[in-house]
């Protein structure tokens, strides 16, 4: 993946991890909560790998 993509893929990751979070906290579904949690983890380091590509060139 591109810098560019690496950041979208990133930031959607993040979204949806924040939302199945959100969700899984409300209806005490302690599972879907912290694979939410997990999910906007991984978009942050994707975000974060994408924006390091952009710094490098790549």
């Amino acid at each position: 993946m591109g810098s560019t993509s690496d950041r979208i893929a990133g930031a959607a990751n993040s979204v949806v991890g924040k939302t199945k979070e959100a969700i899984g906290k409300e209806t005490g579904d302690a599972s879907l909560a912290a694979e939410g949690a997990a999910q906007d983890v991984k978009g942050k380091v994707q975000t974060a790998l994408g924006k390091a590509k952009g710094v490098l060139g790549k």
